[in-house]
């Protein structure tokens, strides 16, 4: 696109004066610096010349026969069309009473007869440069009218929105996580009062929502500006339970972070949801026991011998049998955990036995793959579920295990530190926690993905299920675990360069601390 043709002159001037002599030598000086002029010698002539196309400035002499040029400058100024065109006033008339009553009828400057070049030129530059920035300030300001009128419309409509939509909607602030605003939807589905909720924080109100979780959301929106398809329990006033799906999504509201959630109530569908998995969970798993067992009996020959491919076929057999009653167990693991079915066995073990047991229990698998597995333990005693953390290490380490190439290593270590490892985490920043990490050589995962892989039936690659035998279930359950033990679980990932699994434990030794 070629850009527009510079203006052939600097601006439009329209000159008054009934002595063409005068008109003559303003034309002459201001031609010869490349301004356009226009020469007029009445003043109704030049009303209808700056009606019809307004100059830029206008030169107006004050005595004139017809009309002198105060009338003149009246009737430019009682005219939208020339009230802001300033106008300069060139007269012989010298007294003191001639330029006040030109400054009171709209004129901007005063030049008495005769005159000197350089101060008139310098004084229609000055005056078009002031009229060049009134312009733009003009145009400045109706550019901001129309923002603010654009910026209104839309706040009504989102009010207008928010107040009527069926779904819950919050507005709380952000880091402290107060609620600003509620919207109608959510006072009818927690039963409490718009009074009740404005600027209370989540956790003060008993709404059920773990500070742990919400600090770990609070992390992650501002990391990725915005959440999806989160499912959490709320505790409405009468103390029944809702299951809500909701998306969060960060926004500036007068300069300050904050959180606008939408909310989606699917108790029912919860329900309808569990009773589902539950029948066929439970269904499934015993004619899938009798068929592998089947598979098992005809692998042995007793009953026929195979041919080579039969004897493959079998085997693919059994190992997708076997996969879909892992899937089966791992759902109803997960589902129990989640509707706090399944609670915690706390019990004193020793940490570095822990560790130890799932490097054993792994090594089976981690020798076909020529993968070693090195372990760092710490000498401690802690108080958990020993069967659900080993659960949540062994699960770990095959996840790495999996993704690891021949020849290389996955370690297993722990530490007890203190500070905060991650800015998300809930423990108190001088208090000791327990830091497990699990770290490998393998592919490494999307940054984009790292806060989708621990939701149930995530994977980086789609056809990792099938290549790796993967229920998908697997680092949702883990997060189930850790969570149900306080603490927070996290992966660290560069594409190549392999990932690191972490989690965060608080630091308990006798029932009574972790029953709290």
């Amino acid at each position: 696109m070629t850009e527009p043709a510079a203006k052939p002159y600097q601006a439009d001037i329209l000159a008054i004066d009934d002595t063409p002599e005068n008109l003559q030598l303003l034309s002459q000086l201001l031609t010869e610096r490349h301004y356009k002029v226009r020469s007029v010698t009445k003043g109704s002539t030049a009303l209808r010349a700056a009606q019809a196309a307004p100059p830029d400035l206008i030169l107006l002499d004050v005595n004139m026969p017809q009309m002198n040029g105060y009338e003149v400058c009246e009737q430019l100024k009682a005219d939208d069309r020339t009230r802001d065109i300033p106008v300069i006033f060139v007269s012989a008339l010298g007294e003191t009473l001639d330029k006040v009553k030109a400054f009171q009828v709209g004129g901007v400057d005063y030049v008495t007869k005769p005159f000197q070049v350089e101060e008139v030129l310098a004084r229609i530059e000055t005056h078009l440069q002031l009229r060049s920035l009134q312009r733009q300030l003009q145009q400045q300001n109706a550019q901001l009218q129309q923002e603010i009128r654009d910026r209104k419309l839309a706040e009504e409509k989102f009010a207008k929105a928010f107040r009527s939509s069926p779904n819950p909607i919050t507005l709380t602030s952000l880091p402290d996580c107060k609620f600003i605003e509620v919207n109608p939807s959510f006072l009818r589905l927690s039963g409490y009062t718009r009074e009740e909720v404005i600027g209370q924080r989540a956790e003060d109100l008993p709404l059920g929502l773990s500070p742990t979780a919400t600090a770990e959301g609070a992390a992650e929106l501002s990391a990725a500006g915005v959440l999806h398809n989160r499912e959490v329990d709320l505790r409405t006033k009468s103390g029944e339970i809702r299951t809500l799906l909701i998306s969060v999504e960060l926004i500036d509201l007068a300069g300050s972070p904050c959180a606008l959630t939408v909310a989606n109530d699917i108790t029912e569908r919860k329900r309808l949801e569990n009773e589902f998995i539950s029948l066929v969970s439970h269904e499934l798993r015993t004619p899938m026991n009798s068929v592998i067992g089947a598979l098992d009996l005809l692998a042995t020959g007793h009953l026929g011998a195979l041919t080579e491919k039969g004897q493959t076929l079998i085997q693919i057999a059994i190992a997708n049998a076997e996969r879909l009653i892992r899937l089966v167990n791992d759902i109803l693991d997960l589902e129990r955990m989640k509707s706090g079915q399944l609670t915690l066995q706390l019990q004193q073990c020793s940490l570095a036995d822990l560790l130890h047991q799932a490097q054993a229990a792994m090594q089976g698998l981690a020798e076909p793959a020529q993968v070693q597995i090195e372990v760092e333990a710490v000498d401690l005693e802690v108080w958990v579920d020993c069967d659900r953390i080993l659960q949540l290490l062994t699960n770990l380490l095959s996840n790495a295990i999996k993704f690891s190439e021949p020849g290389s290593r996955v370690w297993l270590s722990a530490a007890v530190e203190r500070g905060a490892v991650d800015p998300a985490a809930s423990l108190a920043p001088l208090s000791p926690f327990l830091h497990i990490q699990v770290k490998d050589q393998g592919r490494g995962i999307p940054t984009e993905k790292l806060h989708l892989i621990f939701e149930r039936f995530q994977q980086v690659d789609a056809s990792d299920a099938r290549k790796k035998s993967g229920t998908g279930l697997g680092l949702a359950i883990c997060r189930q675990i850790v969570q149900q033990h306080g603490g927070r679980i996290w992966a660290e990932s560069e594409l190549g360069q392999g990932s690191t699994f972490h989690i965060t434990l608080p630091i308990t030794n006798t029932p009574s601390s972790a029953d709290d």
